[in-house]
């Protein structure tokens, strides 16, 4: 059997210089400390700073560093883990749900959300923006989306309490990585276009789809765990 092309590629300089600063990280350096200057960096490791700076941005891909406005370069504390295991019996905003709500809106339900709720696009729904913190921090931003009857309630307790008295048949859930767009950004504290956790969860009553959400997660801070109950559907491009 030959050798591919693949095979045969030599390693790229800023994946060794990765490597090697993951090292030094694990061994040199304490959480929070703030790394030394780019020239300095690149002197040390006798490499051209573009290949650190593409060693140092990969390196805050994956969680390990952090970049902060006016301090400079630190070493980012372990990821959270966050349990996104799905709770058969558990409708969104019931007891032991972990999620803020942060307001709601009457709107008309776009595309994406419409298949899952298997609705035309452009009927109503109540819109519920929820936030969900760990340690003070947020780490991930949802917009759960319920289908809305022409007087139904307006606030968005009422639209879960309403929810939460028909019978929760299941949930179906996927994972995807994906970007931030500028609004959930803003309230994760992220860059617009950063590596985000798209985690899509369609709530399922004895008559179909009940409900639908999109959460948001830091990629850089968060590790999704998945329970004995929990399933995950891997989304190849």
């Amino acid at each position: 059997m030959g050798t591919t092309q693949l095979e045969a590629a030599p390693e790229p300089k800023y994946w060794h210089l990765k490597t090697t600063l993951t090292e030094a990280l694990d061994n040199e350096f304490e959480v929070g400390q703030i790394l030394p200057n780019e020239r300095d960096l690149a002197a040390r490791y006798g490499v051209a700073r573009a290949t650190l700076r593409q060693a140092l941005e990969q390196l805050e891909l994956e969680g390990r560093l952090q970049r902060r406005r006016g301090i400079g370069t630190t070493v980012a504390p372990p990821r959270v883990g966050v349990d996104v295991s799905p709770a058969h019996d558990r409708w969104p905003g019931a007891p032991g749900d972990d999620w803020q709500i942060d307001g709601s809106e009457r709107v008309e339900v776009p595309a994406a959300v419409a298949r899952l709720l298997g609705r035309a696009v452009g009927c109503p729904a109540h819109l519920i923006r929820r936030t969900r913190r760990a340690h003070g921090q947020p780490v991930a931003t949802e917009e759960l989306y319920l289908p809305a009857a022409p007087t139904g309630a307006e606030t968005a307790r009422a639209a879960l309490g309403a929810l939460h008295r028909r019978e929760l048949q299941g949930q179906e859930r996927t994972v995807e990585l994906g970007s931030a767009r500028a609004e959930d950004a803003r309230r994760l504290d992220r860059l617009p276009g950063s590596p985000v956790l798209l985690v899509t969860t369609r709530y399922l009553a004895d008559d179909g789809p009940a409900a639908a959400s999109v959460a948001t997660y830091r990629a850089d801070t968060c590790r999704l765990t998945f329970g004995d109950t929990g399933a995950m559907e891997l989304l190849a491009s």
